[in-house]
């Protein structure tokens, strides 16, 4: 059985629509590639680069638009992504605060910071086929 319920029966997106969501993941792989050519970790330039937080923004204000096609799978598994970021880095923080879980706030930093990159290739080759994220 496959990860998406096969009864659901989809829309098919304006591509004006599709081509927002591949800005979108533009906007967020920008963000990993400022974290990964910067001073700073991905997960800080995912979460306060203003490629990020437009594209988060753009996910909520245009969510409407995508209901109903495969492209609200892909803007729930961005939103989900930038969120479920921001409390991994507030873990990291909240360890990094103690002198024990200085090493344990780094690795999960870093962890993070792949799994980011992990979700933005894996969303942005799905949209590439025409294939909606589980979710």
């Amino acid at each position: 059985m496959s990860e998406f319920d096969s009864r659901v029966v989809l829309t098919v997106p304006p591509a004006g629509l599709v081509r927002l969501t591949h800005i979108i993941y533009l906007l967020h792989g920008f963000s990993i590639l400022m974290g990964v050519l910067g001073p700073a970790l991905i997960i800080t330039t995912f979460l306060t680069g203003w490629p990020s937080i437009i594209a988060v923004i753009i996910n909520y204000v245009k969510r409407n638009d995508v209901r109903g096609t495969y492209l609200d799978s892909h803007f729930s598994w961005q939103i989900r992504t930038f969120w479920y970021t921001l409390l991994w880095l507030v873990i990291a923080a909240m360890l990094f605060a103690t002198v024990i879980g200085i090493i344990f706030a780094y690795i999960l930093a870093v962890g993070t910071g792949i799994w980011v990159i992990y979700r933005i290739m894996r969303g942005w080759m799905a949209l590439n086929e025409h294939n909606p994220m589980p979710v």
